[in-house]
Parts: C-alpha cells; structure tokens; sequence
C-alpha cells in the first residue's frame, strides 16, 4: 500500500480510544438585523442547540462534563451567558463551562479543546459549540477605544487593525485573484446553497427553533419557527454580482455579493470516547481525528487555510486525494479561492452544498457548525473523510480532519 493509502486506512480505523461524535446539529442561519434572530438573543439560540444536541446523542445530560462555546462578540465576557444557556437547556449546574475566542475558528477550537480533554482522560463526555449574535454584538460597539502607541510601533501588530475587508483586497492584489473569478465563485455558493435547500439537504442538520419576532412597524410580537438558512438567495449569477460596487476600495474587488454574511447562529458537537459511546449504547456519527493552527501575516489573514489544510493533512499522513470533500469557511471569496488554488484542491469538492458567503458566517459558530455540515453532506454523498477550515482574524488558519460514520 501507499504511505496516504495507509494512512487514510489508520483514519478509517476504529479504536476504543478514539474521540467520536455522537451528535452535530446547527441552528439555521438567519441575517443580521434582518432575519428570523433578530430578537433573540444569543445564549436563547445557544440553549435551544445544546438541548437539540444532547438529546439527539440520547446522553443524560447529567453525564456532561464539560462545555466549550466559540464565541466571538460577548458582551461582557461571555462566559455567564453561556452558563445560563446550558442551565436552561436543561444541563445541570455539575456541568462546566468556558468560553473562548479565536475569532473565526472559535466554534472549531471548541470541539478541538473538548476533543483534546477526552484524549487527556480529563473527561468522558463533552460538548464543543459556537455562538454569535451579529444582530447585538457586531459594530463599533464591540471594539476598543484604542490600543498601546507602544505596540503600534511594530509594523505586523498595526496589521492587526485593518479591516477584514481591505485584508480581502490585500490577498487579491498580492496574488492576482480577480474581480471574475471571486463573483464566479460566490455565484457559485449561493447556487449550490439553494439548490441543496431545495432538495431539503440542510434539514437534517438544522434543529428548528421556536423564537419571538417584532414586526418593525408594527412593532407586534409574534411566534415563528425558525427552520431554514435565510440568506441563501436563488438566481444569483456572476453577472449579476459583476453590477455591485467594491465595498472597501474604489478600485476593489471585494463587495457585498462576494463576502460571508452578518449572521446569528449557533452550532454544538457531542464528543465522546469511543469505549463510552458503546457502553452507553450512544449513536455514533463521525470521528475527530486532528487538528492543526498555523500563523500568517496579518494583512493577509485569508490565506490561513492554505497552511493549515497542509499541516493538518502532515500531521495525519494524509495526502489532498484521500479527503473525500473539503469545508473551507468563505470569509472572503478572494482567500477561500486563493485556499483553493494553492493547495491544487478541485472546486468540486470544496463547499459542495455552498458556503459562507451565501449560508452567513455567524463567527463564533461557523467552526461548530461546518462539522454537522460535514457530517450531513458525508452521509447524502457515502463519503468518509473530510476537512474543515477557516482563515482567522488578525493572520492565522485552523484546519481539521473528520470521518463519518453513518
């Protein structure tokens, strides 16, 4: 056998050791300001996911030993939030919790930290999941009111500081990724979002929720279930996306039409031993086989995932060919198509079923919710390897290696 053949076979392999999922379920993704979230706060959206999940994994929640939440925009830290979420999901107060922040990758860095506590024999059962509420945590509000002159004074910390959208601008000049190719690919995502909810492929991954609304001019409350990603839009062309003006730079290429979504969301993973999930007689969907982060410049955030998805498949001997399908987070059309391209990955195996820029990018729960994704599309495809990713804020990649066991 060949090295990769060997090695996709190790990852195939089922030891009792292993880290396994149990449950991965998202909530829909709904427009900022705008859509089914709107009035409903984070940590409500957040205990209506950990309850689906645990409940879908059939664990007693008093089993639960340990909750990670990624999120991203807090308001006062975070973590009381998050307790609260979890106590009204039904978890009781013998349960733990953090929060923790690694920008975009901070529902991914969940799982990983959940995963990394049962390799430990820290814990026995866990749960990784992420949260935002763009609706009432994103803007100025959210951001210092300044930073050290000191610090300022090396050149890659004042990187830190540009916006995301001239970071996008960056990696499209530096490396000659064109206004055409960037719309033609988020054309893409939002097509293959609305074509796959159409065929209903997203209904197994999203748990519906039941949440107020108010109607802006009326101001009446009412009741809706929230079940579906609102963002996604049907009939969207590369042509159509040609006519938006860049949002960043006059002469940019980077617009409203070719960047991830403002939205509210939250996504949980049910982690677990492998030795425990079969004594406990718990359905096991998928495997958590590794993880890896990389730094890179700041100015060029974006291109984090063309270093990670490397690292990550090193670390597992795994070569690009042995993963079925990849999830690579659509920050910005111009990086997830750098990503691409860089590693020689085939666009037909990336964001099968779209991605950010047309299903929204809740921050803190994009990491979580691209593995119940994963897991969905594994199971619709009969595939079993797959790779999420993301590029991070502030110059940085994160990239992991699942397999489905459906």
């Amino acid at each position: 056998m060949m090295a990769s053949e060997s090695a996709r076979a190790m990852v195939l392999a089922k030891n009792d050791n292993d880290v396994v999922i149990v449950a991965a379920v998202r909530s829909a993704l709904t427009k900022g300001r705008k859509g089914g979230f709107k009035d409903t706060r984070p940590e409500e959206i957040l205990s209506g996911v950990l309850r689906a999940a645990y409940t879908r994994a059939k664990v007693n929640p008093a089993l639960i030993e340990d909750i990670a939440v990624g999120n991203v925009l807090p308001p006062g830290g975070g973590a009381s939030a998050a307790r609260m979420a979890a106590l009204h999901a039904g978890i009781p107060n013998t349960t733990a919790i953090n929060t923790l922040n690694r920008q975009c990758s901070s529902g991914l860095a969940a799982v990983n930290q959940i995963a990394n506590q049962i390799i430990a024999g820290q814990i026995d059962i866990g749960i990784g999941a992420g949260v935002e509420s763009m609706t009432f945590g994103y803007g100025a509000g959210s951001l210092p009111d300044g930073f050290s002159d000191e610090v300022l004074t090396n050149k890659e910390a004042e990187d830190c500081m540009i916006p995301m959208g001239i970071t996008s601008e960056n990696v499209a000049s530096d490396f000659g990724i064109s206004r055409e190719i960037q719309d033609k690919f988020a054309a893409e995502s939002f097509q293959k979002a609305a074509a796959a909810q159409k065929a209903g492929k997203f209904k197994d991954e999203i748990v519906p929720l039941k949440v107020k609304i108010i109607n802006p001019k009326t101001e009446k409350v009412s009741e809706i279930i929230v079940d579906m990603d609102d963002g996604i839009r049907d009939g969207v062309t590369a042509e159509s996306l040609s006519k938006l003006k860049p949002a960043f730079a006059k002469s940019g290429s980077t617009h409203a039409g070719n960047a991830s979504q403002i939205s509210d969301g939250a996504a949980a993973v049910v982690l677990t031993r492998r030795s425990v999930a079969k004594r406990l007689g718990l359905p096991i969907v998928g495997k958590y086989v590794a993880s890896a982060v990389v730094g890179v410049p700041p100015r060029i955030m974006g291109v984090g995932p063309a270093y990670a998805i490397p690292k990550v498949l090193e670390k597992t001997g795994l070569s690009k060919d042995d993963v079925d399908f990849y999830e690579i987070n659509e920050a910005f059309a111009s990086q997830a198509v750098y990503s691409v391209q860089e590693i020689g990955l085939s666009f037909d195996k990336v964001n099968v079923n779209g991605g950010a820029i047309a299903i929204g990018h809740p921050l803190g729960c994009t990491g979580a919710r691209q593995i119940a994704t994963g897991l969905s599309i594994a199971k619709q495809r009969n595939e079993r390897v797959f790779v999420t990713s993301m590029c991070i804020g502030s110059g940085m990649g994160m990239a992991a290696v699942f397999v489905s066991e459906y």
